[in-house]
């Protein structure tokens, strides 16, 4: 078995005008099946790999009107309701919490976790607007505040947005929604 190629491979022939794939290799002798379906041989210093692997399917067996009759037999389900209160929920949710955002917290100043949380937060922002995400909510925790502090000095900066409370039925004190204006 060559080391080199492998069945399937799309290769050209060195001296010739001709590509195709490889359809059998046995020592250094390899057959290939050419674009019009012809069968050659080479030896494997004749030829260079020139793509990715790629499988023709033989169609020669193949009962068309039975796969046809399969696909056109498949019932579509009911679409799924979405509830209001899902509707309503935000398209995208960031949890802050640092065990969420690092493997190990070691060696890990209150500094440094701050700015991981920060950096994170300014990131998937910038990701939501980018990607005209309208809704976010950052899930900070409650703890004594600075964080949220933070956030909020870090959402002041920011023209097209406005930030609250998230819901307190869902988040507790813990979290702050965003809502991002998309035409500004």
């Amino acid at each position: 078995m060559s080391n080199k190629f492998n069945v399937g491979d799309r290769i050209a022939v060195i001296d010739d005008n001709l590509e195709g794939y490889i359809k059998h290799i046995e020592n250094n002798n390899i057959t290939i099946e050419d674009e019009d379906g012809f069968e050659l041989h080479f030896n494997e210093n004749e030829i260079v790999r020139i793509g990715k692997p790629q499988y023709k399917i033989d169609t020669k067996h193949v009962d068309f009107e039975q796969i046809l009759k399969e696909k056109s037999s498949v019932k579509r389900g009911a679409k799924e309701r979405v509830k209001p209160k899902q509707r309503n929920a935000p398209a995208m949710e960031v949890d802050l919490h640092i065990h969420k955002l690092t493997k190990s917290e070691r060696g890990l100043t209150a500094y440094d976790k701050l700015n991981l949380q920060i950096d994170t937060a300014k990131r998937k922002l910038d990701f939501a607007i980018q990607k005209r995400i309208q809704k976010l909510v950052f899930i900070h925790g409650v703890g004594e505040g600075v964080l949220k502090a933070e956030l909020e000095t870090m959402l002041r900066r920011y023209d097209n947005l406005k930030y609250y409370d998230a819901d307190y039925k869902t988040y507790g004190l813990g979290a702050t929604e965003v809502y991002i204006y998309q035409n500004s």
